[in-house]
C-alpha cells in the first residue's frame, strides 16, 4: 500500500457549534440571540421568556450545545458522525430515521440537564435545590429509596432528606416548553408524535438514572445523622444510555385511530416511553448527498486494525483507504517560571493514520 507523508499544522478550532437549528417549527436552539430573534414564530410563551427571563434562554442554549457535543462523541467513529454543519444537520432532522430520533432525544435531555444544573448552582433566580418530598417522584419510588438507604452499612444512624437535590422538575418543564413546540405546517401527525415521543425519551433517560447521595453528620465521623438528596447522572451516562436505545430503536407506523403509534413488527411489545422510535430506514451515509445532508466518508480517519464501527472496512464502505504519516507541532517540555509564566518548546510529532478513499 502506498505510503504518504504530509505536513499538518493543527490550529485549535474556536468556531462555535452552529448558532441555531430550526426545523419544521421545533427549534433545536444553539444561540440565545437567535432564539429571541425568532420569538414571533416561536410563540408568545417564548417571547415572554426572552423579555423577562433571558438567563433561562442562556441555559437552554447551553443545553442544546451540550446535546450536540454528546451526539458527536457517541457517533465519532460511525459513517454519520453527527455533523456540526448546520445545513446538513437540519436536513437530517427533516427525516424520520434513527439518527434523528437520537438527536431529538439527546437535545431535549441536554436542555433539561443544563437548566437543572443551573438551578442547583444558584445561577437561576427562578429555581434552586429541592428535597425529595417536594419533587414529583412517586410515593413508590420514595419508599424504594428509603429502603436502600436504611439497608446501607451504617445501620444505627438516623437519616433525613436534605442537602441540595437537583430540581429536575423545573428542568423538565423548560425542556418541554422549548423542545415540544409544534408548528409543523404540512407535516403529518405521525411525525409530530414521533418527535414528541423521542423528546420525552431523552428526558426520561435523566430521570431513570437519578441517584441518591448522602452525607454523614456527627462528631469524629460517627455518622449519627445522614442527609440524603437526589442527583442527576453525568451527561456522558445519559449519552451512553440513549446510545443503547438507539441500537434498540423501534420502527413505527401510525395506528388505525390516527392518533397513536404502533410498531411495524407485530412481534414487538407495546411501545415504552423510554424507547427511541423512527418511521424510515437510514441511508448508508457512504456517499455525499446534499439533498439528504449526508457528507460521505471520504477523508475520514479510520482504524485499519478494527473490524467494527470505526474500522476502515466499515467506515470506508468497502472503497479502501490509504495510510498517511501526519506531522504537526505541539507544545512540549513546558516549565513553570516564577512568577507566573509557563514556557514551552515546540516539538514535531509524527502520527500514522488511515484515511478513507
Amino acid at each position: 500500500m502506498q505510503k504518504h507523508v504530509l505536513l499538518f499544522i493543527f490550529i485549535l478550532n474556536t468556531t462555535p457549534i452552529p448558532l441555531q437549528l430550526r426545523v419544521d417549527g421545533n427549534p433545536l436552539v444553539m444561540d440565545p440571540n437567535s432564539i429571541c430573534r425568532k420569538t414571533r414564530t416561536l410563540g408568545s410563551r417564548h417571547a415572554d421568556l426572552c423579555q423577562s427571563q433571558p438567563e433561562i434562554i442562556q441555559e437552554v442554549a447551553k443545553g442544546a450545545q451540550l446535546g450536540l457535543r454528546e451526539c458527536q462523541h457517541q457517533f465519532h467513529n460511525r459513517r454519520w458522525n453527527c455533523t456540526s454543519q448546520s445545513r446538513n444537520l437540519a436536513k437530517i432532522l427533516q427525516q424520520d430515521i434513527r439518527e434523528t430520533a437520537f438527536l431529538y432525544a439527546i437535545t431535549a435531555a441536554g436542555v433539561m440537564h443544563a437548566v437543572t444544573q443551573a438551578c442547583s448552582q444558584g445561577a437561576l433566580p427562578q429555581c434552586g435545590c429541592v428535597t425529595l418530598q417536594s419533587s414529583s417522584q412517586t410515593h413508590h419510588d420514595l419508599q424504594a429509596e428509603e429502603v436502600l438507604i436504611q439497608a446501607s452499612p451504617v445501620q444505627n444512624g438516623r437519616w433525613e432528606w436534605g442537602g441540595c437535590g437537583d430540581d429536575v422538575d423545573f428542568g423538565n418543564e423548560k425542556s418541554r416548553q422549548f423542545m415540544d413546540t409544534r408548528q409543523r405546517k404540512g407535516q403529518s401527525d405521525i411525525r409530530t408524535l414521533i418527535d414528541l415521543h423521542n423528546n420525552e425519551a431523552g428526558r426520561l433517560a435523566i430521570q431513570i438514572q437519578m441517584r441518591t447521595e448522602c452525607k454523614c453528620h456527627g462528631l469524629s465521623g460517627s455518622c449519627t445523622l445522614r442527609s440524603c438528596w437526589r442527583k442527576m447522572p453525568l451527561f456522558r451516562q445519559v449519552g451512553d444510555y440513549l446510545m443503547q436505545s438507539f441500537h434498540a430503536a423501534v420502527r413505527v407506523m401510525g395506528g388505525n385511530d390516527g392518533k397513536s403509534l404502533v410498531p411495524i413488527d407485530p412481534d414487538n411489545p407495546p411501545l415504552d416511553a423510554n424507547v427511541l422510535i423512527y418511521s424510515a430506514e437510514s441511508p448508508d451515509f457512504c456517499q455525499a448527498n446534499q439533498r439528504t445532508g449526508t457528507e460521505g466518508t471520504q477523508g475520514r480517519v479510520c482504524n485499519s486494525t478494527e473490524t467494527g464501527p470505526g474500522g476502515c472496512d466499515s467506515l470506508c464502505c468497502g472503497k479502501g483507504f490509504a495510510d498517511y504519516t501526519l506531522e504537526h507541532e505541539e507544545n512540549c517540555l513546558c516549565r513553570f517560571h516564577w512568577c507566573c509564566e509557563v514556557q514551552c518548546q515546540r516539538c514535531s510529532v509524527r502520527q500514522d493514520v488511515s484515511l478513507c478513499l
